[in-house]
């Protein structure tokens, strides 16, 4: 598939950039098999700026695993909030508390129980495999893929079952088995900062002479994908009510977006705009936490957007300034509180813009006040 002379090359290349490139990470080099883990959960489907921040934060409030474990869900969730994909922090709670009982507290050292744990994929587990252990399992992401696709002349697109077991295959054959985790290391950051999907420096590359795309005139064409994201849009109107500093919130427990995170009262349609006074009449029987009589204004903030991979959340928020709220009609599921105590809870981005929002009127006022 793919001869000694070219692996050869391949990898003494690949060496001698990262010699001359390099890209200093908080992660790199480091020996613990945690604080890995954690970084590569924290990095799934995140870019390295933005993950970096939140790294950091979870390396100082939690810094090992038995810490992560007994932490109360709600403080991970408050500390994740803003990076997305939420099922990570819930998976990152749970195989904390596996390893800490199941393990003793000490991270796994074999590829196939690293596999196993929650929320760990291939990748993952090849990432911590070699970085933690040395352990010759090679790393294949969208960075990886995208290298072997050029360099190697390969049409399959990426993301289908054949593609996938394709560049794995290949990734190992590539794979320098006497320092896997520098390698893996190596080949990740070329693809990231420049073999890149726009505007690969080629002109420059180390591999350029061997490079079958570069050779083609196909790198604007590799690599191939074959699945199209089909994106939805989804109105949220959040009634966001106000009486005497209070006001109401609920987590969000459905198999749905932003699980165990909080929101405030939510109504769902399938358009954007509507009369607020008519949504309201029209969802009566599920808020009889409070009657008509005793609105004292409406105001309306949004629509706000936010884009995520398969759906387009586009929320307005309707401002409720009420005389009252009877508690003992709340449902279950809600709670009150002082609007001073928002910043405890985590929300979707979506509200967190929000609540940041100068133009705020009703915090704004009850916070002059």
């Amino acid at each position: 598939m793919v001869s000694k002379d070219i692996k050869s090359f391949f990898v003494q290349r690949l060496n001698d950039w990262a010699a001359a490139n390099k890209r200093p990470l908080p992660w790199k080099n480091e020996p613990d098999p945690y604080l890995i883990w954690l970084s590569e959960i924290i990095l799934q489907q995140t870019r390295v700026a933005q993950g970096m921040p939140y790294y950091e934060a979870f390396k100082a409030h939690f810094p090992n695993v038995q810490v992560l474990a007994a932490a109360p869900e709600d403080e991970i969730m408050r500390l994740w909030q803003g990076l997305g994909y939420y099922s990570r922090a819930r998976n990152l709670h749970q195989t904390a508390k596996t390893i800490a009982i199941q393990y003793q507290g000490k991270f796994p050292d074999t590829y196939e129980e690293i596999r196993a744990l929650k929320g760990v994929g291939p990748y993952t587990a090849a990432a911590i495999a070699s970085f933690a252990f040395g352990l010759p399992y090679a790393v294949v992401d969208g960075n990886v893929s995208r290298v072997l696709s050029r360099f190697l002349g390969i049409d399959t697109p990426i993301d289908s079952t054949i593609g996938k077991k394709l560049f794995q295959d290949l990734a190992d054959t590539l794979l320098d088995r006497n320092d896997p985790g520098k390698y893996n290391q190596q080949l990740m950051d070329f693809g990231a900062v420049h073999c890149t999907p726009q505007q690969p420096l080629c002109p420059q590359c180390p591999l350029q002479s061997e490079c079958i795309a570069f050779r083609q005139k196909k790198t604007a064409q590799l690599p191939v994908k074959n699945k199209k994201i089909t994106k939805t849009k989804r109105y949220f109107h959040y009634l966001v009510p106000k009486f005497d500093s209070q006001t109401l919130i609920r987590k969000r427990t459905q198999q749905d977006i932003w699980k165990h995170l909080y929101e405030f009262p939510l109504i769902e349609t399938e358009q954007a705009n509507l009369d607020i006074h008519d949504l309201l009449a029209q969802n009566h029987t599920t808020l009889d936490w409070w009657k008509p009589e005793q609105l004292i204004e409406i105001r309306q903030t949004g629509p706000h957007k936010q884009q995520l991979t398969h759906q387009t959340i586009i929320a307005t928020f309707w401002e409720l300034e009420l005389q009252q709220i009877e508690q003992n009609q709340l449902p279950d599921q809600f709670v009150c509180i002082n609007w001073k105590n928002l910043d405890k809870f985590a929300f979707p981005r979506i509200i967190d813009w929000y609540l940041k929002d100068n133009s705020l009127n009703l915090f704004s006022q009850v916070q002059q006040n």
